[in-house]
């Protein structure tokens, strides 16, 4: 199965476009995992089992596992995930970008090392630094075009030929790019209306939308901006407002976890038309 449509059996299945980001920080775990040489791998598995009938795909942040050291612990969560829940997509959040020749390695990190079904992509160097990944014809690319982050408009608002860079981004990858049918956009929900924008360049094409939760992204401007004619269209991440959803030692984390996950993914419902 593709990622497009494992994605869109998951949109479906699970009735959300809530992507539960998994970005875990040791200063903030529960106490019980502090000292466990297994504890990411631990807190992440009762993250994705509190979750998994609520969202529409899964996002781990390789950084926050490599500057720990724990990519065997990322290995163990990837595989945890196609195992026990195959049908939920798997994207890692590395934004690669290179030349060519290593933009290959990156890809084989992704989908051969890690499983993913689709893995996040700079595409500052253009399209030989991204034709790599097109060769797992199977497999996801999702492109950053219109971060959440507020150093984004620094390049991504540049004039070219008219048009800002992040649609010139948006069109290329719709036109010209999108060779196997398996490209999503990265699209922040802090700029609703580039959001707007991007939609109406891409059509039905996925976007990944970060920005919610922590980021103060606005659910109703998001969904309302990104939604496809169907409904669907995007996954919707939220990393910290859902796995630390618990103030250490009021709550059960994996409960906090699964009421926050439960009330955003109903809160971007209300609006899905």
């Amino acid at each position: 199965m593709t990622f497009i449509n494992k994605l869109s059996a998951a949109w479906t299945a699970n009735d959300s476009l809530l992507c539960v980001g998994l970005d875990p920080d040791m200063a903030k775990l529960p106490a019980q995992f502090q000292n466990d040489p297994q504890g990411i791998f631990h807190f992440c598995r009762e993250i994705i089992d509190a979750t998994a009938d609520l969202a529409c795909s899964f996002k781990p942040q390789i950084a926050y596992f490599a500057a720990l050291s724990a990519e065997d612990q990322l290995e163990q969560i990837c595989a945890y995930v196609r195992e026990h829940y195959p049908h939920i997509p798997l994207i890692l959040d590395a934004k690669r970008g290179d030349i060519g020749a290593t933009a290959r390695q990156y890809a084989r990190e992704a989908y051969d090392r890690y499983g993913a079904d689709a893995v996040t992509v700079n595409p500052y160097m253009g399209s030989d630094s991204v034709e790599p990944y097109m060769e797992w014809s199977d497999r996801g690319v999702i492109i950053l075009c219109r971060t959440s982050n507020a150093g984004g408009s620094d390049l991504q608002f540049l004039d070219v030929g008219g048009k800002p860079l992040y649609q010139h981004v948006a069109r290329l990858v719709a036109e010209k790019w999108n060779s196997n049918g398996q490209c999503a956009l990265v699209v922040g929900a802090t700029f609703p209306e580039e959001l707007a924008q991007v939609r109406a360049i891409v059509g039905d094409m996925p976007l990944l939308v970060p920005g919610i939760g922590a980021q103060g992204g606005d659910i109703a401007a998001t969904v309302t901006s990104g939604r496809t004619a169907n409904g669907t269209g995007m996954m919707i991440n939220s990393s910290r407002a859902i796995l630390y959803a618990a103030p250490q030692g009021s709550e059960d984390f994996a409960a906090a976890a699964r009421r926050v996950a439960e009330e955003t993914r109903n809160a971007i419902n209300q609006h899905r038309g």
